[in-house]
């Protein structure tokens, strides 16, 4: 049985929605982390709904945060334990996803993923996997997981942006060039890339620049 995420929602400030970002947070924190991000966001897309749930588990290295899944180096889980995590929270996220689709009468075209850490480990493991297409996923400061299984389960292909600090000491910054290779191979015809130069494990105001264009440019907002 999926988990119901607590959420958080930012409406469209027209007050009439056209399309819906998704803020999927990093590990330890909590969906209000990246839900700040729609003020400076709204402004240029009015018709947009934002919404940011919190992660389904509580996170063990952090007590006030949430986590998708166990990450062995920070708390001392098993590799099983973490890949069993993953598992539970792809289907809590889809049907997440799922659910907020037809509660919001929004088709998969008018939804994109914006993700940061382990929450772009998410995005870009599950937006490959649905079915129907979304419209983008932007990636901040993360990696894509299991690049190896990616050609041989790969659904759709939504345009996808990867955005990371080139001072990053948590996620290396490799990891945007070691994505891009990844879908590349798996037949992506749509990939961006954005180095937030001088920027550590965060969200640059260049990089945050990158993404709106992204967001009105390439998915139709």
């Amino acid at each position: 049985m999926t988990r119901v995420l607590k959420t958080g929602r930012k409406g469209p400030v027209s007050g009439e929605m056209r399309s819906c970002v998704v803020f999927l947070h990093g590990y330890g924190a909590n969906g209000a982390d990246l839900l700040g991000l729609a003020d400076p966001l709204g402004e240029h897309l009015p018709d947009t709904l934002f919404v940011a749930p919190d992660a389904p588990e509580d996170c063990a290295g952090s007590p006030m945060g949430f986590q998708w899944f166990p990450i062995p180096w920070i708390d001392g889980s098993s590799e099983e334990e973490s890949r069993a995590g993953m598992d539970r929270a792809v289907d809590d996220l889809n049907a997440f996803l799922d659910a907020l689709m037809v509660d919001e009468d929004l088709l998969p075209e008018q939804v994109a993923l914006v993700g940061f850490s382990q929450g772009t480990m998410m995005s870009l493991h599950v937006a490959p996997r649905r079915e129907d297409e979304l419209a983008g996923v932007v990636g901040f400061s993360g990696r894509l997981l299991e690049p190896e299984l990616l050609s041989d389960e790969v659904v759709s292909r939504p345009p996808i942006l990867l955005v990371h600090g080139d001072q990053d000491d948590v996620v290396p910054p490799q990891s945007m060039p070691q994505a891009a290779e990844a879908l590349q191979g798996a037949g992506w015809k749509e990939i961006y890339g954005h180095v937030m130069e001088g920027t550590g494990h965060g969200i640059s105001p260049d990089g945050l620049g990158v993404a709106l264009a992204f967001l009105r440019d390439k998915c139709g907002f």
